[in-house]
């Protein structure tokens, strides 16, 4: 009788600590998904405005650098992010028609010796013989430079004589880290990788009547 009691208290104990060990995997990972759904970039504040000769938007793009995406950066490997805005005619009798689309190429680098970061913004791919370089600024400390990064102000994304008034438009602006720009053998290397996969898309229909 008890041997068999015996028994009976270490089963019972047995599937205690395993209910424990797997309630706490199912704790960590849930902990893991938040962390990982807070660090979600996101756009906010998405805003069209017209002058009297094109449509210009403004916004603020909310992420936080990967820690690879920073050790990169810290060991003099440039990091381009990609801001694109795409016009749109919406029909309902046909897809679509693309009225304009509008890239910024935003190339990051540290440079070591000065102990800066230098940002160079351009229209296109930015070429080291610095064709297509449209600013060219530098930077004390790496959030300085992100939040140039991440603030967009009245940049000019459609020209006003290719729109109609009556119709209805949508704009897609779209942000992402560029890995394909990379150096070949650090572009293998993060194939796969979640820390170099950083990309948001936000939407906004519009007539040009709603826009001030």
């Amino acid at each position: 009788m008890m041997a068999s009691i015996t028994h009976c208290w270490k089963n019972s104990r047995l599937e205690w600590v395993g209910l424990t060990v797997c309630a706490l995997i199912i704790w960590g990972s849930h902990v893991q998904n938040l962390h990982a759904e807070a660090n979600l970039p996101e756009i906010s504040g998405l805003k069209l405005e017209r002058s009297a000769e094109s449509l210009a938007l403004s916004a603020t793009v909310k992420f936080d650098l990967p820690a690879a995406v920073e050790e990169a950066l810290l060991k003099g490997i440039p990091v381009i992010f990609v801001a694109e805005s795409e016009v749109s005619r919406e029909r309902w009798y046909w897809v679509d028609k693309k009225i304009e689309k509008t890239e910024r190429h935003m190339r990051l680098v540290h440079q070591p010796l000065t102990r800066r970061w230098r940002l160079i913004i351009g229209a296109g791919v930015i070429a080291n013989s610095g064709i297509g370089v449209a600013l060219n600024q530098t930077f004390d400390s790496l959030d300085d430079a992100l939040n140039a990064i991440r603030r967009f102000s009245g940049w000019r994304i459609a020209e006003l004589a290719e729109m109609e008034s009556n119709a209805k438009y949508r704009v897609d602006f779209r942000f992402r880290l560029d890995s394909s720009q990379l150096p070949r053998p650090l572009q293998i290397g993060t194939l796969g990788q979640s820390d170099w996969t950083l990309a948001v898309l936000a939407t906004q229909r519009f007539t040009l009547e709603s826009i001030k």
